[in-house]
């Protein structure tokens, strides 16, 4: 029996996500492993919204009200994955993920995801031990630092943050004692 067979018996002829019969294929969840067990079937208009996010249509997705309470492992995982990527700016994905419910094995499927490439080319900011940090972390200072212009001595312990990353990797922003400064990264620690 051949996967598309499988599927359009495990799922009684139906996409998987939304309900809808036509234009019926199965999507591969993890591209190195095209079984049953890890595929679904999709119509063309869910599979087209996964595959590039810029044709997404919130609405559409709340379907997945219904098919996050699949059965099937491969099913809860793509409705997490898309619940996931929704709730950022949807507060009812938010709320759905919240009462979701999988077993630890699908819920560690759901979580894996594919690492994407790294730009060489990008800017890497590390602080004082090595670590890499990105936009939005928490430092601490590790050295009181006399503020040029601001008239005061950010003192060492203090924590910034939410940083900002610059384009010289030797440079953060952060907001101490109210005001915005560039910062040191050979001055700060990660937190």
């Amino acid at each position: 029996m051949s996967i598309l067979q499988e599927l359009l018996a495990r799922s009684d002829n139906k996409c998987e996500l939304c309900g809808s019969a036509d234009n019926l294929n199965p999507f591969a969840i993890e591209s190195h492993n095209a079984s049953s067990e890890q595929s679904i079937l999709l119509c063309a208009n869910c599979s087209q919204q996964i595959t590039d996010a810029s044709t997404s249509d919130t609405n559409h997705w709340r379907c997945l009200n219904d098919s996050m309470w699949s059965q099937v492992p491969a099913v809860q995982v793509m409705a997490w994955r898309q619940l996931k990527t929704l709730s950022t700016d949807e507060d009812w994905a938010r709320d759905l993920l919240d009462t979701m419910y999988m077993e630890p094995e699908t819920q560690s499927w759901a979580e894996a995801t594919q690492p994407e490439a790294e730009d060489p080319d990008a800017i890497k900011h590390f602080d004082s031990n090595g670590t890499r940090l990105e936009a939005g972390d928490n430092v601490v200072l590790i050295k009181d630092l006399p503020v040029k212009g601001g008239g005061f001595t950010a003192k060492r312990g203090y924590a910034v943050r939410g940083i900002s990353l610059t384009s010289n990797p030797d440079h953060i922003e952060g907001r101490v004692e109210s005001q915005r400064i560039v910062i040191l990264t050979k001055f700060v620690k990660k937190m």
